[in-house]
């Protein structure tokens, strides 16, 4: 199984361009899943060049290690003989920007309806 796990909002508290107060109950689940279960980590996120870096080595402080950094993991790239494409695979997305069918269904074009 694989997770793509946003940062900012997800690891830590939201407090963009800085990096905010560890999310520790994610941290450490998903800790529990590498370590235990053998899943998959990406760290799915928008920062990019010293931010990314950044997010990157306060991670590790953290003891949290990816598989692959907004990239497939290998995995993913030996299931597409080796072609990467520009979609990240994962079978589970964390993001406090996420929406989910059933919720999108219900909050949103509910809602809509109702206008």
């Amino acid at each position: 199984m694989i997770f793509a796990v946003d940062f900012d909002g997800t690891l830590c508290e939201n407090a963009y361009p800085a990096i905010g107060d560890p999310n520790w109950c994610v941290i450490e689940k998903l800790k529990e899943l590498k370590t235990d279960l053998g899943y998959e980590l990406i760290l799915w996120t928008c920062r990019s060049g010293q931010m990314l870096d950044e997010a990157v080595a306060w991670c590790c402080e953290k003891g949290l290690i990816f598989d692959a950094i907004n990239d497939n993991t290998q995995s993913t790239l030996d299931h597409f003989d080796g072609v990467n494409p520009r979609k990240i695979f994962a079978h589970f997305y964390l993001d406090d920007r996420a929406l989910s069918i059933p919720g999108f269904r219900r909050n949103w074009i509910d809602n809509l309806m109702e206008e």
